[in-house]
């Protein structure tokens, strides 16, 4: 058959404005696509991306020079022993009862805090002071480091989510991505190594005790995950954040039931990362030559897996363009554990470790939120999306006066 549609370019300016339209053309049409410029093959049809996250044949080896340069050596480029090993060092503390009686509390009483710096604000860009600054406090709160430094981590963090959207390859971008790392470290070690002495109740400390089989994670490998937990933990959630409450604001008939019902909320997330996932992809690398939709893609290459595209595919989801907290083919008991079914935080052994972090995060968050806001609306019109490898609205101006 012949396509109708040249290979949408994923770089070009008309793709970042709007990509959901050649998300269906690529589904449809180009299911595996080379981009020269990326060096990456494309897919975007649900099942091929599940498959990139399950089969062990696709490995996280791209993660060599996509993250290490600015993370140093992380837990996503583990594998097998040395994986489950340091998965279960780090897990422990983001589900069950270490996150309901240690983490709630923190969770809680920062998003209270921010809540209670916007109220005499109006209209108010919940994006600036929520969003962005809720989930990197927490965290920040979480490791037991000092409030005054949240400025400094937030710099840090923007710098390194630069770097690793930095899908052209910009220089500067790299540069400055470098120059964070060693910053971080500078910072991080000297704690680090004061932990270890002096133990408190926190994170960080947590993970200097940590220790199975007489292992435990060196100083460089807690700086390194401390530096992915403050992307990976900052990023998605302040992203998850905007898209849901859009998403909301955009179906208010939605809203009022998530209003009148908070157990929705999770069914709220769960949809928003169907719909509008913050990380629209993940680069994955075969060990051997794999066969997808369209094609065979040789052992070694990179692949770009297109989580966005995926939660839109036609063959998976009924009625996929349209945003429904009620639908019935996503299970939101399922959606923050390895057996969901949307593709947001991977599958597989490399499922997202803070998938709980974030649901709580988001369901205190929203449900505060709620409570501060009787009545919203948008303040001029719904905010457009931005981004390309994560995306979601960069300001959300919400008006709170009553109709």
């Amino acid at each position: 058959m012949t396509a109708l549609h040249e290979a949408p370019d994923i770089l070009s300016a008309e793709f970042a404005e709007n990509p959901y339209p050649f998300y269906r053309i690529m589904r449809s049409e180009h299911p595996l696509i080379w981009h020269e410029g990326m060096q990456s093959y494309i897919i975007s049809r649900y099942d091929d991306v599940e498959k990139a996250f399950r089969d062990p044949v696709f490995t996280s080896d791209n993660y060599d020079w996509q993250l290490e340069p600015v993370h140093g050596r992380t837990i996503l480029q583990m594998n097998g022993r040395e994986h489950a090993t340091h998965r279960a060092l780090v897990s422990s503390a983001f589900r069950g009862n270490e996150l309901e009686t240690k983490f709630l509390p923190v969770i809680e009483r920062n998003s209270r805090a921010l809540i209670d710096g916007l109220r005499d604000r109006n209209p108010v860009d919940l994006v600036e002071a929520f969003a962005t600054r809720f989930p990197i406090n927490v965290i920040v709160d979480m490791l037991g480091l000092p409030k005054s430094d949240h400025a400094t981590f937030h710099g840090w963090y923007t710098s390194i989510m630069a770097f690793l959207s930095n899908l052209t390859q910009d220089p500067d971008v790299m540069a400055e991505g470098m120059r964070t790392k060693e910053e971080f470290a500078a910072y991080m070690i000297p704690i680090i190594r004061q932990r270890r002495q002096n133990p408190g109740d926190d994170l960080l400390s947590t993970l200097c005790a940590a220790e199975i089989d007489g292992e435990r994670m060196t100083d460089e490998e807690i700086k390194a995950f401390c530096s992915l937990l403050l992307t990976a933990g900052g990023e998605t959630t302040d992203k998850a954040i905007a898209s849901l409450m859009k998403n909301l604001l955009e179906h208010p008939d939605q809203l009022e039931a998530v209003r009148a019902d908070r157990s929705l909320i999770g069914a709220a997330f769960a949809e928003t990362l169907r719909f509008s996932p913050p990380v629209h992809m993940i680069m994955r690398q075969p060990s051997e030559d794999v066969e997808l939709s369209g094609g065979v893609v040789p052992a070694g290459s990179t692949v770009t897996c297109l989580i966005g595209a995926a939660g839109r595919d036609e063959q998976h989801y009924t009625d996929p363009e349209t945003f429904d907290i009620f639908r019935d083919d996503l299970s939101t008991t399922k959606a923050f554990s390895a057996a969901a079914d949307h593709l947001a935080f991977c599958l597989g052994r490399h499922f997202c470790v803070g998938a709980m972090l974030a649901k709580t995060e988001i369901e205190v968050g929203v449900d505060m939120l709620l409570d501060a806001m009787p009545t919203v609306r948008f303040a001029d019109g719904a905010p457009a999306e931005a981004g390309v490898f994560t995306r979601a609205p960069t300001q959300l101006w919400i008006d709170r006066t009553p109709a």
